[in-house]
């Protein structure tokens, strides 16, 4: 088959960040992009809604209107609570990154980006449920069998890119399970009406987790709480694999047993604020999922494991995996199909390495240690207090660094990257 014999030039499976991310990029370039979404528009995910500088920057990558007239609640930077220290940390000053942070919910946050991918030439389905792929002789990806309103079909691409989230069932269809020997947590999070932190300008982390029914004891994990600019906040908290804790906690009954350690004024212990169900999701660490190329198949986002170990970030990793894999895609189409392609397709999982691979071994390090409850106490009552080294936590935990120059805490951060073997 010729490439105008197919369907299009690429095929996209999920509509999330990361696949409408590919998308916009792809179509931006003049390729042929179909996106293929289960679900409807605008739909619900579980999601902190906080936004960092990195994935700040590619909103802006996508041409995306960040200001509040536009609906964004915009963040100062973070601020941390634990070891009875409260300290507010702004975002680092730098070159490769706008020096704001920014909050919205998933329901339309979503849709925005895969209208953006539409306006860019991208094609979206939705209720178009893929179920498998469409093999070649040689067993390579060409296309992907779909379930839609009018019937099963296929359809028909030279490439496929998986963005499909954490179930990641279009990688399972092709043999390709996650990895146990990689970080992993579950999140919980639930709105509530809160106008006392609605419109706060920092994304609030707390390190220490307290139980009112415990009688004031350290509960596993970390929480947070975000201002959605609208009357309501985003309340949840992450526990980590390396926690004992982990799937022997009922993690709905945690959220609210923390919450009525908060302060009473917030309305947060007051079931009658409370604005929907308290909603759980799998964070996918470090590379979970690999290889992240492999018989015509890039994995992008959560389907390949791409969450940041050390804060639960994953948006910023779906869209930076998105554009990076359209930019690889359009070199390869550029190609004959056959081994010139290949070689092209095949720099995606050494350019994601060469990124992410060292800076995520030191962030499942770091899962390790802070799934011991002590660990973390001791890190808080005798980190906190030092704002300087605490400045320096926070590029490591938000990874934001200046790749070229910058200060003294980049180097040592990108050093540390670069030196540590990739997962």
């Amino acid at each position: 088959m010729t490439q105008t014999d197919f369907d299009a030039d690429v095929i996209v499976v999920g509509a999330g960040p990361g696949g409408s991310a590919s998308a916009y990029h792809l179509a931006k370039h003049g390729a042929r992009v179909l996106v293929l979404e289960k679900t409807e528009f605008p739909r619900e995910k579980v999601c902190g809604d906080g936004l960092t500088p990195r994935a700040v920057k590619q909103l802006l990558d996508m041409g995306i209107d960040t200001s509040p007239e536009a609906g964004w609640l915009q963040n100062k930077g973070l601020r941390v609570i634990g070891g009875g220290v409260r300290l507010e940390l702004k975002w680092p000053d730098l070159a490769s990154y706008p020096d704001y942070g920014l909050v919205r919910t998933r329901l339309d946050f979503d849709d925005m980006l895969a209208k953006q991918a539409e306006k860019a030439g991208a094609i979206l389905h939705t209720s178009h449920n893929v179920t498998a792929p469409v093999l070649d002789a040689d067993g390579r990806v060409v296309g992907v069998q779909v379930k839609t309103p009018g019937g099963e079909k296929q359809l028909t691409a030279p490439l496929v890119i998986a963005a499909d989230g954490v179930s990641g069932r279009f990688p399972l269809s092709m043999g390709m399970p996650k990895r146990e020997d990689r970080p992993m947590g579950v999140a919980v999070r639930r709105y509530y009406r809160c106008e006392a932190k609605a419109n706060d300008d920092y994304l609030e982390s707390w390190l220490e987790l307290r139980s009112k029914e415990a009688g004031d004891t350290l509960l596993p994990g970390y929480g947070w709480i975000f201002g959605l600019g609208d009357g309501r906040v985003n309340v949840g908290l992450g526990v980590l694999n390396s926690s004992k804790a982990y799937q022997q906690t009922n993690y709905r009954h945690m959220l609210t047993d923390w919450l009525s350690t908060t302060p009473e004024d917030w309305g947060l212990c007051d079931e009658s604020n409370a604005d929907g169900k308290i909603l759980g999701a799998a964070l996918p660490m470090g590379f979970n999922r690999t290889p992240h190329y492999t018989r015509g198949m890039m994995l992008v986002g959560d389907s390949g494991g791409m969450v940041n170990p050390f804060n639960g970030e994953g948006i910023a990793y779906a869209m930076e995996s998105g554009q990076l894999a359209a930019e690889i895609a359009l070199q390869a189409l550029a190609r004959p199909a056959g081994q010139a392609r290949e070689s092209a397709l095949h720099a995606y999982p050494t350019e994601l390495k060469r990124r992410f691979g060292g800076y995520y071994r030191i962030g499942g390090v770091f899962v390790k240690l802070i799934g011991n409850p002590q660990v973390m106490k001791i890190a808080t009552r005798h980190g906190m207090p030092h704002p300087t080294l605490m400045r320096f936590v926070l590029k490591l935990l938000a990874n934001l660094t200046d790749p070229r120059g910058g200060d003294a805490m980049d180097r040592i951060i990108n050093a540390m990257s670069r030196v540590a073997p990739a997962v």
